[in-house]
């Protein structure tokens, strides 16, 4: 039977019943863990928590259940984790997904040093990293996420622009529309009068 290489987060010390930690990559919504759950569940996986990028299990998994985990997370586009600068580039990752999608509260240091903090790693070692491993810089990826987290919010049509410029840490509404157009090619007025107009198709065609 292969055998496959799984990513512990473990303490040796530990009791080893106490939980471990596996790793999945592109694990990034909230609908990625849903499916997740599932697959535990369909697997009998028993586990404490899943949340996004990692799963804390609490037993030991056989070799061919975990090769069937493996094999049924990529069906989804889902993988394993094996390897620790991978892992670490995940956790990247989550961290700024979590802070632009999941979180309207302003930072009260700058980003360098939030991410430094949530991983315990020098910024320039994640930000190096995460360039060599993605082929973008990590300041690309949050640039990526915020228009796409702009675009969710302007669907939405609950905020204005001015309040999403403040959620999303810019420094004004100007920086935001010129930076989405940049992205995009249309401006946030353009993009949302489009969503709108579209919508009114469906409805009425």
């Amino acid at each position: 039977m292969p055998f496959v290489l799984l990513a512990l987060k473990f303490n040796p010390q530990q009791n080893p019943f106490d939980s471990m930690k596996l790793y999945i990559k592109n694990m990034v919504c909230i609908r990625c863990k849903m499916i997740v759950k599932q697959l535990l569940k369909n697997l009998s996986i028993h586990y404490l928590s899943v949340e996004l990028g990692e799963i804390e299990i609490v037993e030991n998994i056989p070799p061919g259940r975990l090769l069937a985990f493996k094999e049924s997370l990529a069906g989804f586009g889902l993988e394993l984790l094996d390897n620790r600068k991978n892992i670490l580039v995940e956790r990247i990752k989550k961290v700024i997904v979590e802070l632009i999608h999941y979180d309207d509260e302003p930072l009260k240091i700058n980003f360098s040093n939030y991410l430094s903090e949530k991983l315990n790693h020098d910024y320039t070692y994640l930000a190096n990293l995460f360039s060599e491993t993605e082929g973008i810089n990590i300041e690309q990826y949050i640039i990526m996420h915020k228009i796409e987290r702009v675009k969710e919010l302007l669907a939405h049509n609950e905020l204005s622009l001015t309040e999403i410029s403040y959620n999303l840490h810019y420094s004004s509404v100007a920086h935001l529309s010129n930076q989405f157009k940049k992205v995009t090619g249309l401006t946030p007025s353009h993009f949302k009068n489009f969503k709108e107009n579209r919508a009114l198709g469906l409805v009425n065609p």
